[in-house]
C-alpha cells in the first residue's frame, strides 16, 4: 500500500475553476475540435495543449506565425460559444463538500476564463463562487504567467509562499511554481508535472482549519 502523502499548511488558498473545481471536458472538446477544424488543424494534437491557458495563448502556440490580433477575435468567439454551452458542465466529485469546507478561510478563483464564462460554468455545477476571483479580463497574461497566482495572493493578503495552489494542469502548475507557492495537483493530467500533493479528485483531500488562521490539507488514505 502507498504511504499516504504529508499533509501542507497554507494562509490562503487559490483555486483554478476547469477541471479543478468544474469539468467543463466536454464543451472544451466540442469547442476547440470546431475551431481546430476551421484551422485544418488535427483536434487530437489541439487538444493536448489548450487546458489552463487563456484561449488566445493556445492558439498562438498552434499558430505561431498569425497575427495576434486574429487570436484575440477567435478568443472572443470561443469565449462566446464557451458561455452559451454549458452541456455536460458538472461539478468535479468533491467539488461541493470542498467549497462547503472553505467557505470561511481564505480563498479565491484565478482563473483562465473570463468572468461570464466563470459565472456560466460555477453556476452549471451548483457551485458557489468565490468572492474574490482573478478572471481573463483582470490580467494581461495568461498562465503559466504567474500574474493571475500574484493577484489573487495580493487581495487575500498572503503571501505567496503562504498560498497553496489548485491546478489540473501543466500551464496552471507552471504559473504557480513562477508564483512561489506549491501545489495540489487536481486530477489525471497533472500526475506528471510533480505537484506537492496530487489527488485524484476533491473526494480525496481533507481540509482543516485552526484558531491561529493556518489552514491544513491532506490526502484522505485510499
Amino acid at each position: 500500500m502507498a504511504a499516504t502523502p504529508a499533509p501542507l499548511t497554507a494562509r490562503a488558498l487559490l483555486l483554478d475553476m476547469d477541471g479543478t473545481l468544474v469539468d467543463s471536458d466536454a464543451v472544451v472538446e466540442r469547442c476547440w475540435r470546431r475551431w481546430a477544424d476551421r484551422q485544418g488543424l488535427d483536434a487530437g494534437e489541439v487538444l493536448k495543449v489548450v487546458h489552463g491557458r487563456q484561449g488566445y495563448a493556445t492558439m498562438a502556440l498552434l499558430l505561431p506565425h498569425r497575427p495576434m490580433a486574429e487570436n484575440h477575435a477567435d478568443n472572443a468567439v470561443m469565449l462566446a460559444e464557451e458561455t452559451a454551452d454549458v452541456d455536460g458542465v458538472v461539478p468535479v466529485p468533491g467539488a461541493p463538500a470542498f467549497m462547503d469546507a472553505i467557505a470561511d478561510l481564505p480563498h479565491a478563483l484565478v482563473t483562465s476564463a473570463d468572468e461570464p464564462l466563470a459565472r456560466a460554468r460555477m453556476g452549471a455545477a451548483g457551485l458557489r463562487m468565490p468572492e474574490i476571483r482573478v478572471t481573463a479580463e483582470r490580467v494581461g497574461a495568461s498562465k503559466p504567467d504567474p500574474e493571475g497566482f500574484l493577484k489573487g495572493a495580493a487581495e487575500l493578503g498572503a503571501a505567496p509562499a503562504d498560498c497553496l495552489a489548485f491546478e489540473d494542469s501543466e500551464a496552471g502548475i507552471r504559473a504557480a511554481r513562477a508564483a512561489g507557492m506549491r501545489v495540489v495537483g487536481v486530477g489525471p493530467r497533472v500526475a506528471a508535472f510533480a505537484p506537492d500533493l496530487h489527488v485524484r479528485d476533491l473526494t480525496s483531500l481533507r481540509v482543516t482549519a485552526a484558531s491561529d488562521g493556518t489552514i491544513t490539507l491532506g490526502a484522505v488514505p485510499a
